[in-house]
C-alpha cells in the first residue's frame, strides 16, 4: 500500500465504473477509506466489495439534494469525516447540432454535469470545514476549455464546472479547502465504448492527429486525481489540469513526426 492518502476519507461520485471506479481503487490502494457512490447501487456494491474493508457503497443520484445529505451522513457515520470529494459523475449524448438537441436532453446534461457538481461541493464544504480542510476534485473536460461543434449542451456544462471550480476555490481557500478541476480528453471508458460507429470513426481521425495518438486510460486520470487529492498538491487550487494526450495543444502533428 502506497500511503499517499493514508488517514483520509474520500467520496467519489459515479464510481461504479469507468474513471470513478479507477479512482476508487487507486485511492484505496493509497490508504484512503473510500465511499463508492453511483446511481447504480449494484455497480457501486460490486466495486466496494472487491476493494474490501476500506470501502463502502452507497446509491447516489447527484441531482438530488436530499440524496447528497444522505451521502454525507453515510460517509461521516462510516468513517468519521470527509477529506476528499471527487465529482466524477457525468453524462453526454451523441454529437448533434443545437437545433437537433431536445430540451429534455439539454436539461438532463445540465442537471447532472453542472447541478450535480454544485450540489456536491455545497454538501461537502461544511463537513470539510469542520475537519479543518480538504480537497475537492471536479471532473470537467477539455470541452470545458474549448468549444466543440455538435456538443453545445455538454460543452456548456463542462465550462460551467471550470468556472465554478475557480469561484469556489476563492471562497474556501482560507478554510484549508482546495478546489481544482481535471480536464480529460478522449478516455477509454464504458461511455465512449457505447458511442455509435460514426462517433468512433470521428474519434479515430481525431486521435491520429494528437501528439500521443491513442485514448487515455481511466487509471491515467485517476493518478492525476490522486495528486490533487493528496497533500502533494497543497499549493494548487482554482486550477485546471489537462490530461488529453496533447489534444488541445494544437490541431495537427507535423508530417515528420509520423
Amino acid at each position: 500500500m502506497g500511503g499517499r492518502l493514508e488517514g483520509k476519507v474520500a467520496l467519489i461520485t459515479g464510481s461504479g465504473r469507468g474513471q470513478g471506479e479507477a479512482e476508487a481503487r487507486l485511492f484505496a490502494e493509497e490508504g484512503a477509506r473510500v465511499v463508492v457512490s453511483d446511481i447504480d447501487r449494484h455497480a457501486a456494491e460490486a466495486v466496494a466489495s472487491s476493494i474490501g474493508e476500506r470501502a463502502i457503497a452507497i446509491s447516489l443520484d447527484v441531482t438530488d439534494a436530499n440524496a447528497w445529505s444522505g451521502a454525507i451522513t453515510s460517509t461521516t457515520t462510516a468513517f468519521g469525516g470527509l477529506d476528499i470529494l471527487v465529482n466524477n459523475a457525468g453524462i453526454g449524448i451523441p454529437p448533434r447540432l443545437i437545433e437537433e438537441e431536445t430540451t429534455e436532453e439539454h436539461r438532463l446534461i445540465i442537471d447532472i454535469n453542472l447541478h450535480g457538481v454544485w450540489l456536491g461541493m455545497r454538501s461537502a464544504i461544511p463537513v470539510m470545514t469542520e475537519r479543518g480542510g480538504g480537497s475537492i476534485v471536479n471532473i470537467s473536460s477539455i470541452d470545458g476549455l474549448v468549444g466543440v461543434a455538435g456538443m453545445t449542451s455538454y460543452t456548456a456544462s463542462k465550462f460551467a464546472v471550470t468556472g465554478m471550480t475557480k469561484s469556489v476555490a476563492l471562497e474556501v481557500g482560507r478554510r484549508g479547502i482546495r478546489v481544482n478541476s481535471i480536464h480529460p480528453g478522449v478516455i477509454e471508458t464504458p461511455m465512449v465504448a457505447l458511442a455509435p460507429p460514426e462517433v468512433h470513426l470521428r474519434l479515430g481521425e481525431i486521435l491520429d492527429r494528437q501528439a500521443i495518438p491513442r485514448m487515455g486510460t481511466p487509471k491515467e486520470v485517476a493518478y492525476l486525481a490522486l495528486f490533487l487529492a493528496s497533500d502533494e498538491s497543497s499549493y494548487c487550487t482554482g486550477s485546471s489540469f489537462v490530461i488529453d494526450g496533447g489534444h488541445i495543444a494544437g490541431p495537427y502533428r507535423d508530417d515528420f513526426t509520423r
